[in-house]
């Protein structure tokens, strides 16, 4: 498909926009990022595909983000057809794990070099990332889940948002202990293994649907 025959065939200054390999002519005013990438979702959407990959300037940007560039020479987007949407949720659902495994690795520390109020604040921000990457699961097909895990989704959320709110508990009670060291542990000891597994599950997944699709494989109506 001609991306660049879509649309008012006007480009948007010295910016390069390709989509699928293929260059794209944007309609005139879109020069912000977010005009651009809105402009590059409706093209993918008509024609039954959903965006995937984005890069600016050659380096790959987590769709999940806000964009922290002042300035951009060059987007490269890449779609999906709307039957691999399974697959996309399972990067970018391991994407946000890997971010929160980040971040509490960064917290380690943090947490140990500020004063106990410091401390639980960087915890409470870090708390919200937990059921990211959760939440972003349960949009997951049903069937998938039966098939790579044998329970729905739904059971598999509830019993990872009650192992959240668990963590999240025993973190608290460490905070409250106003023992900096004992929150780190805690952060250590319980979060950490906790989105480890989780990022490794996501990754089982990943290469399954990976594998089933390269031999042909069609995944079962529910």
């Amino acid at each position: 498909m001609s991306y660049s025959k879509i649309g008012i065939t006007e480009p948007a200054g010295e910016i390069s926009v390709t989509l699928d390999c293929e260059p794209v002519l944007l309609p005139a005013g879109r020069i912000s990022f977010a005009a651009i990438r809105s402009y590059l979702e409706t093209l993918a959407l008509a024609s039954q595909r959903v965006l995937a990959e984005i890069s600016v300037d050659g380096f790959p940007l987590d769709l999940s983000l806000p964009l922290d560039r002042c300035s951009v020479r060059r987007i490269d987007a890449v779609t999906v057809p709307l039957n691999e949407l399974p697959l996309l949720l399972l990067i970018t659902a391991g994407r946000q794990a890997d971010r929160a495994r980040e971040s509490v690795e960064a917290a380690l520390t943090l947490v140990l070099i500020n004063t106990p109020a410091r401390a639980r604040e960087v915890w409470w921000n870090l708390a919200g990332q937990l059921k990211e990457p959760v939440l972003t699961l349960s949009l997951m097909p049903e069937n998938l889940c039966r098939l790579r895990c044998g329970i729905t989704f739904d059971k598999l959320r509830r019993w990872q948002l009650e192992q959240i709110a668990i963590l999240v508990r025993r973190v608290d009670e460490a905070c409250e202990s106003q023992d900096n060291i004992r929150l780190s542990d805690a952060l250590e000891k319980l979060v950490l293994p906790w989105l480890e597994q989780l990022g490794e599950q996501i990754r089982l997944w990943q290469h399954a649907m990976f594998a089933g699709a390269r031999l042909g494989i069609q995944t079962p109506s529910p």
